[in-house]
């Protein structure tokens, strides 16, 4: 089995594995300015897309241009996620080059897809492939080829849940009272299929995430202070995965807050799909608990000054209702920020987080308001990749999705795996 790394590989961001030339994992993109594609042009007999998130699907509607027609592989809750990326792609860059699609390439899509449940097997492109919960967002996979001969596991980007055997707060326990151990969304994997090479993401390999539950009671006690003295706190929050995390902490909390931007559809999509979330009550209720934000600059503008929690994107301050949101509340420190994931170099976010100041909507402003920073990753870290490597010590191991790759796999290699880390156009054959 040959497999050729047209991204992600040694970076974060426009992951692409092509299996053999025939079958494609992934198709995304990585954002910035330029944005950056996967290398080569690639014509594959299918695509089979682990999750719905920018870099690991941003460009899949391209492969449906000129005569191309790939079926397209993925669950249910992934293929909207991707339709609704697309869709705010279009309408945002839409015939530029930071859109690499049209508007009829992302009808294509909703033509060739085909979608599937956890552990259940199907054929793409002549290979046998079965998706397991990953535990990153909801939908989200683990995909396992087999040729007949290897069996290849791509483990895309996954979570485990917590390591650590402390008895849960009363906070993090759902109604039956049992724990609940990292993310409320979706609970970590526990698949661990037999395979002969592990392609598998390295993103967190050198941290070691803080307790969930103590970061959680540390964030809802910020909330309820800031409310409490009189201020406002925007959180700014990723559309998929984060802002309904959030959500539920707040409904837990007993917190009252807004929801703005992509995120109040993506809650909406995710109640249409309660088999790929962790407790779909929970998230009823956590949808009940948030009050919808219908758009309106006025009405977001009356908010800001509303003495309470607004959850909106974008997560790195690089658009949508945040553009309105910080602007109103900069000035008072009584106000505040909270960050809820890792903000990439050279995004609004982290230098807010650098220098408590930001270009926002085009502007440099200062930013008087305290700014806060939690880890609410949905990623494994060390412990937790280690933790699931463990199980594949007779694998061969390539080490992709990070910015230290090869630290990594030679760590690995140090353990007794058999690791490496392919770069960006390399074919690896297993």
């Amino acid at each position: 089995m040959n497999v050729r790394f047209l991204g992600g590989a040694r970076e974060v961001g426009r992951s692409a594995v092509l299996i053999d030339d025939r079958l494609l994992l992934d198709y995304g993109l990585l954002t910035g300015n330029p944005p950056r594609f996967p290398v080569d042009s690639v014509d594959p007999e299918a695509v089979v897309v682990s999750h719905g998130h920018l870099d690991h699907v941003g460009a899949v509607p391209s492969l449906c241009s000129g005569d191309r027609r790939p079926p397209i592989h993925w669950t249910p809750p992934t293929r909207e996620l991707a339709l609704t990326l697309a869709r705010d792609t279009l309408k945002l860059h839409g015939g530029t080059y930071d859109c690499p699609f049209t508007e009829t390439e992302v009808r294509r899509v909703t033509q060739v897809s085909e979608t599937h449940g956890y552990r259940e097997s199907f054929e793409a492109a002549g290979y046998e492939v079965t998706f397991y919960e990953a535990g990153h967002i909801p939908g989200s996979a683990h995909v396992l080829v087999d040729d007949g001969d290897t069996r290849l596991l791509y483990t895309a980007d996954f979570h485990t849940g917590d390591h650590r055997g402390s008895d849960a707060p009363a906070s993090r326990t759902n109604r039956a009272g049992e724990p609940i151990r990292g993310q409320r969304l979706v609970a970590g994997t526990t698949a661990r299929p037999d395979a002969d090479a592990v392609v598998c993401e390295s993103t967190y390999s050198d941290v070691t995430h803080e307790d969930r539950g103590a970061i959680e009671e540390r964030f809802a006690e910020s909330l309820r202070t800031t409310i409490w003295q009189g201020g406002t706190v925007v959180v700014p929050a990723f559309a998929i995965g984060r802002t309904q995390e959030v959500l539920l902490i707040c409904e837990a909390h007993d917190i009252d807050c807004y929801v703005d931007g992509m995120g109040k559809r993506v809650t909406e999509m995710l109640r249409r799909h309660p088999e790929f979330v962790r407790d779909a009550d929970a998230l009823g209720r956590a949808k009940s608990n948030a009050r919808f934000v219908d758009g309106r600059d006025g009405q977001r503008r009356r908010i800001a000054e509303d003495n309470t929690v607004i959850v909106t994107t974008s997560g790195m301050l690089s658009g949508g209702p945040a553009m309105t949101y910080i602007p109103a509340i900069r000035g008072s420190p009584t106000n505040k920020v909270a960050m809820t994931g890792y903000q990439v170099e050279g995004t609004p976010g982290r230098d807010l987080l650098d220098t408590g100041s930001a270009e926002i909507d085009g502007r440099r402003m200062p930013v008087a308001a305290q700014v806060e920073s939690y880890d609410f990753s949905a990623h494994a870290d060390r412990e937790g990749i280690l933790a699931f490597l463990d199980d594949y010590r007779d694998a061969e191991v390539l080490v992709n999705h990070g910015d230290r790759c090869e630290a990594f796999a030679e760590e690995l290699r140090a353990d007794g795996f058999a690791a490496t880390a392919p770069a960006v156009g390399d074919a690896v054959d297993v």
